[in-house]
């Protein structure tokens, strides 16, 4: 699938339907919230990808993060969260792009996915996201990664998905990075289901 592509499902998405009817919604995102923490990054710089219209930018702009910055193929998206947001949107750096076609312009203490990963299905594209991932993350930083678990959906939003474990994602991160914790998280969906997730969280260690 293109980025052309891409872009146009996820914005047809989110132009179609309310942003706390689909199925990732959380009203809080407390699990990624205990594991920002447990990084032990404090109040440094951190990047969502895929963060859409998710909430977390709201808790970490709330808690006093020195920078966030949120990056979605969707400017759709976007849009509905500097609109949630008011005045405190420009507080945020707003990226529209792919992932694996992202060229950071800086490094951040922490990098948190709970949407992109899973959907990234062939060695190449995880290659690319890892490469932008070692660009943007600053030695010692600490990447959350938040997939479908192996028992999880087999796709979302009509795309395949691939599931992954801890080790799954070391092996495809690689030697540079040291995993820290690990969580399974049993995500109830808006329609009552439950989804089946696995979070990773690993430091860049140079």
């Amino acid at each position: 699938m293109t980025t052309e592509t891409r872009q146009a499902h996820w914005d047809k998405v989110y132009t179609t339907k309310a942003d706390d009817s689909v199925s990732w919604f959380e009203q809080s995102p407390a699990v990624s919230l205990e594991l920002i923490e447990a990084a032990g990054v404090g109040l440094g710089s951190i990047i969502d990808i895929g963060g859409g219209a998710s909430r977390l930018v709201d808790a970490l702009l709330a808690l006093g993060h020195a920078h966030v910055a949120v990056l979605d193929l969707s400017a759709q998206a976007l849009e509905i969260t500097k609109a949630r947001l008011g005045p405190l949107a420009s507080a945020a750096e707003w990226i529209v792009g792919d992932v694996t076609q992202w060229q950071p312009a800086k490094r951040f203490d922490l990098w948190h996915d709970r949407a992109a990963f899973h959907f990234l299905t062939t060695p190449e594209e995880q290659t690319a996201y890892v490469k932008a991932l070692t660009s943007a993350l600053n030695p010692g930083g600490v990447a959350i990664i938040g997939t479908f678990a192996p028992d999880g959906p087999e796709k979302c939003c009509d795309l395949a998905v691939a599931r992954h474990d801890a080790a799954t994602i070391g092996i495809v991160l690689g030697p540079d990075f040291t995993l820290l914790d690990e969580r399974r998280y049993d995500h109830m969906t808006p329609g009552g289901s439950v989804q089946k997730f696995q979070f990773s969280s690993l430091r860049k260690e140079r």
